[in-house]
Parts: C-alpha cells; structure tokens; sequence
C-alpha cells in the first residue's frame, strides 16, 4: 500500500510552432493581451551551452537554429513560441480524432470582443458561439484559429464552474 498521496499538477506552458515569430508575438501580446516576458532570440544547435544540449535532447541534430520568444498569460501560464526556419509553414488539417494535443482553451468573459479582435487580426471563427447550459447557466465557448491555422477554444467562465453541478443552478 502506498504512502504517497496524489495532488493536481499545475499547469506551467504551452509551446506553439509558428512561422512567423513577429507576428505570432504581435498577434498572442496585442490580441490575448499575454505579457511579453522574452523578445524572440536565435537558439542554434551547439554542445556548449546549457541551451543547444537541451534543444539537441528534444529536436535530435536535424536543425541548425530556431527562433524563440516567451510570454505569459494573466494567471502566469507560459507560451513559449517556436519557428524554425525548415518546417512547414501551414498548421497540419484539423483531426481532433487522433491521438495528439487536440487543442487549448482561454477563458474571457466578453467572448463576443474577442473572437472580434482574433478574426479582425487574421484568425478565424469555426462555429458559432454556444452556450453550454442555456436555460441554466450563461457559459458560453466558442472554438477559433489563430492566423497560423492553431486551433483552440475559448469559455466565458472556469473551467470549474463550467462542469460544476451546482454553479448558477436554479
């Protein structure tokens, strides 16, 4: 019988692939609002430094240099940005059937405003707003792309009061 007890992990980042670092950076900062806590910088594969090891563990030795830039979000999630200069520059077709990181979520309670923004700054909306409980509970979401084609979702309210029984119950 074990001992140790089980916890929740917090969450610490999300890295996204993009194609363009500046744009992505103007596009996450200016629309989502996300604080800009590193400038894009070059990381090129070399066993010197503390960094190359570390991108030479996860990449292997099929790439010479990426960009990165980091930022973080109102609740200090980061968003670590990545674009290097030989991947495919278009987001794979959406196929939320396979195995794989499906999508990610935000939460904005004026929902409306903000796919306005992401859709006026190259995104997309994929559905319409919904609610989740619409006789009980004003959760909405939506699911959006950015101008890069990444999918994600976005909920007016957490996610605990989203799925909670008891949250705005009549």
């Amino acid at each position: 019988m074990s001992t140790t007890k089980n916890y929740p992990k917090s969450f610490s980042h999300i890295g996204l692939t993009v194609p363009d670092i500046k744009e992505a950076l103007k596009f996450y900062s200016e629309v989502m609002g996300w604080y800009v806590i590193m400038e894009p910088s070059k990381v090129k594969k070399e066993k010197e430094t503390a960094i190359g090891k570390m991108c030479i563990d996860v990449f292997g030795n099929d790439w010479t240099e990426f960009e990165i830039a980091h930022l973080a979000t109102s609740d200090g999630i980061g968003i670590e940005l990545f674009s290097f200069p030989n991947g495919i520059k278009e987001a794979p077709e959406f196929s939320p059937f396979n195995t794989g990181l499906f999508h990610f979520c935000l939460q904005d309670p004026n929902i409306e405003e903000l796919i306005d923004k992401i859709v006026a700054y190259g995104g997309k909306q994929r559905m319409p707003i919904r609610a989740y409980y619409p006789n009980d509970k004003p959760f909405k979401m939506c699911y959006v792309e950015d101008p890069f084609g990444i999918v994600f979702e976005i909920y007016t309210h957490s996610y605990e009061l989203t799925y909670s029984s008891g949250a705005y119950s009549k």
